[in-house]
């Protein structure tokens, strides 16, 4: 009975760290969320001409709604 426990790991390279998961959700949001809506942003410039605003305004409304996907997501940091 006290030989049915599973080893413990010693860290070696291939160990992944815990949370690394939510890490790379919470990365993947944010630069798809930029992505996403930059490119939108930089559509809407090629069609009104805007000389990049738009392009910004994208950007930063990507990174916005990145954080509120990381934070429905994953919750609120306690």
């Amino acid at each position: 009975m006290a030989d049915d426990r599973t080893p413990q790991s010693h860290g070696g390279p291939d160990d992944v760290p815990p949370g690394a998961g939510q890490g790379w959700t919470a990365l993947s949001y944010l630069i798809a969320g930029m992505g996403v809506w930059g490119f939108i942003g930089w559509l809407v410039d090629r069609w009104l001409e805007t000389g990049g605003v738009a392009t910004g305004i994208g950007i930063v409304l990507g990174m916005a709604g990145g954080v509120v996907l990381v934070i429905r997501k994953l919750g609120t940091p306690t």
